[in-house]
């Protein structure tokens, strides 16, 4: 098959939707297939395009069998305003039509949202060139900026953001979604059933993998070894509240051997570092994003991993990070609504607990109960491994979104 991947994102940006199309990428051309991606420059989480790849309009590369187009994307800073977004948006819409056109007619076209926007340039190629498109849906933009508050559901941009989302929708043949908590959302906008399938986020469980806590790389360069260590990796925005976390560990620094680890963007750990030095924090480790090939090691080197959601984020998401720790062996603790999709994932691998979200006290009373209970931290682990290998390895989804492709062209044809 002829695949064309439309991702803003890709690598070698190191979180977010960018790991995990590329591995898909690779892993279609690995088997066989002709994979294009079209993305932009690489420039986030920092907002700044990456050294090596400014000050260029349009750059072509070949990294792993993908060919990958890259095109310009207008970044005015680390904190865009709803202009500066707008205009970010606006760019790659206008700029990767062009590359979209820069080589062979796909047999398919594979789209990820957010962002949203990315739908008028992909509706216009599909139409034009006749291939259909599968939408693959991380999030449903107008309700996640309701619930965080950024959006309320009367304002001109939500009702624009909605038009885009149909727009999204009616154009594509098929939608895969990362949850089944998207389908009844779906439904209720009026999607067929018959039009989605869930394909959950993966894992490379090969690379992603348990591995001994000590002797351990990452440990001893940030010392940590003999620690009881409590981490959080990923992205650090307002739908995850990373301040209950530092209040958590303000209450247990009694536990000398409890250290807790914050792993991401320079910038936003400014802000976390602000609210340490305000509640006098000691055992607390901010590090900014580590390099690909030393996640396992990172992964590795915790004994509880943390996910952490504002009681208000949309419930029917799943956070990448879920799949990550649980094929590296080791517990969650899962500070997420009740009712959400990432309870309910943490809850059926049996490979973690959940705490309420936004309560700090919840969250420090569980971590201070598996520090005094390391069996069943690591029978945890165990499970969350068993799960995380029939449930989101690299290869099912390969295998699955191959059948997704061709179900797609054989309906065309």
């Amino acid at each position: 098959m002829r695949i064309l991947i439309y991702s803003y994102n890709y690598a070698p940006e190191p979180i977010g939707i960018a790991p995990l199309m590329t591995e898909l990428a690779e892993g279609l051309a690995e088997r066989g297939h002709q994979v294009r991606v079209v993305t932009g420059m690489p420039n986030y989480p920092e907002r700044q395009v990456y050294e090596g790849y400014r000050g260029k309009i349009y750059l072509t590369e070949v990294k792993n069998k993908v060919t990958i187009q890259r095109s310009y994307v207008y970044i005015k800073g680390p904190k865009p305003g709803l202009l500066d977004r707008l205009l970010l948006d606006g760019s790659f819409i206008v700029s990767s039509v062009v590359q979209a056109y820069r080589g062979w007619r796909p047999d398919v076209v594979f789209a990820t949202i957010p962002p949203l926007p990315i739908s008028v340039p992909v509706s216009l190629f599909s139409a034009s060139r006749r291939s259909p498109v599968v939408l693959n849906l991380q999030d449903i933009v107008s309700e996640a900026a309701v619930r965080v508050g950024l959006l309320k559901r009367e304002s001109i941009l939500f009702k624009m953001a909605e038009s885009l989302e149909t727009l999204a929708y009616s154009t594509s043949v098929r939608i895969s979604v990362i949850a089944e908590g998207f389908r009844e959302k779906l439904l209720s906008q009026g999607i067929s059933d018959r039009k989605i399938t869930c394909i959950p986020n993966w894992v490379d469980v090969n690379f992603i993998r348990p591995l001994p806590q000590e002797p351990n790389d990452f440990r001893t360069k940030h010392q940590l070894n003999g620690k009881f260590v409590i981490l959080y990796a990923g992205n650090i925005a307002l739908t995850q509240g990373l301040s209950t976390v530092i209040e958590a560990a303000a209450q247990l620094q009694h536990l000398e051997a409890i250290q807790f680890v914050i792993v991401g963007e320079k910038k936003a750990l400014g802000a976390l570092q602000t609210e340490c030095d305000r509640l006098k924090v000691t055992n607390v480790k901010l590090l900014p994003f580590q390099p690909r090939e030393t996640l396992p090691q990172m992964y590795a080197a915790a004994n509880i991993g943390l996910v952490v959601q504002k009681q208000r984020v949309t419930t029917f998401n799943l956070p990448s990070k879920i799949p990550l720790i649980l094929s590296s062996g080791r517990a969650i603790v899962a500070s997420v609504p009740e009712d959400g999709t990432a309870a309910k994932a943490v809850r059926n691998s049996k490979g973690g607990v959940v705490v309420a979200p936004e309560n700090s006290q919840a969250l420090a009373d569980r971590i201070r109960q598996f520090y005094h209970n390391p069996a069943e931290v690591e029978q945890l682990g165990k499970q969350g491994r068993d799960y995380a290998l029939q449930n989101f390895s690299l290869e099912e989804a390969l295998n699955r979104y191959e059948t997704l492709f061709e179900e797609v062209m054989g309906n065309r044809e």
